[in-house]
């Protein structure tokens, strides 16, 4: 039997040879090769603003002004709150806590020292009296504090200085100088070689009983007034 033929395939025939371009399989048939100076530049493509109005006839520009010697630029200092944040929690006071009744079983509460219920012992009537016993040690502990200074003054009074009178003075002078010619005569008649121990330790001794002396004597005759304890 003959194969079915539409009745239409010639119109789609032409239809479709009619609409075919030439460039849809094999590509165009002359494209214009692009010139190298011609490349695409950065920016290119954006909007270019508008050029800026030129100074105008009669109007002239401002001089540019120059800044006075005693102008200080405002510097700003960089923060760091990081570590102004974590000082501030370091230092601060920790939140005291607040004291809640729950009524409820739904976890409805309410603040108790508003209510009446929270003790308040400002409102008590002995509040801010200075206890009974705590006046008597302080009675007690002033009674004490003042024998002790009596005490101290009656012994300073006791161990009170006193002068020596020119007499007195002349004659501890004399026997200091004397003592020391006795010492300085035995210190002299020691031996030129000190081959002992013993000879040694005499010798530093008399040395250290000297410069005592010597020490003394020129206090007692630099100073006119001098005291004693008793």
């Amino acid at each position: 039997p003959l194969r079915y033929t539409s009745k239409y395939s010639e119109s789609v025939r032409r239809e479709a040879e009619k609409n075919k371009s030439q460039w849809k399989t094999m590509g165009p048939a002359k494209v214009a090769v692009p010139s190298p100076n011609d490349f695409l530049q950065k920016r290119s493509k954006e909007p270019k603003p508008a050029p800026k109005k030129k100074e105008e006839e009669g109007e002239k520009l401002l001089p540019l002004s120059v800044p006075r010697r005693t102008y200080q630029p405002v510097i700003r200092i960089k923060k760091n709150f990081i570590y102004k944040n974590a000082v501030a929690v370091i230092r601060g006071e920790p939140k005291k806590p607040q004291h809640f009744c729950v009524d409820t079983r739904q976890g409805d509460k309410y603040l108790l020292e508003p209510s009446g219920l929270f003790p308040k012992y400002t409102r008590k009537k002995n509040y801010g009296v200075i206890p009974k016993y705590v006046t008597r040690r302080n009675e007690e502990m002033k009674r004490k504090e003042e024998e002790y200074q009596a005490s101290v003054l009656e012994q300073l009074q006791e161990k009170a200085m006193k002068t020596l009178s020119e007499e007195e003075r002349t004659n501890v002078l004399k026997a200091l100088k004397k003592n020391w010619e006795e010492i300085n005569r035995v210190f002299l008649s020691l031996p030129v070689l000190t081959d002992t121990t013993y000879k040694k330790m005499h010798k530093q001794e008399l040395e250290l009983k000297l410069q005592q002396l010597e020490h003394d004597i020129a206090a007692i005759e630099n100073h006119k007034t001098v005291y004693i304890a008793n």
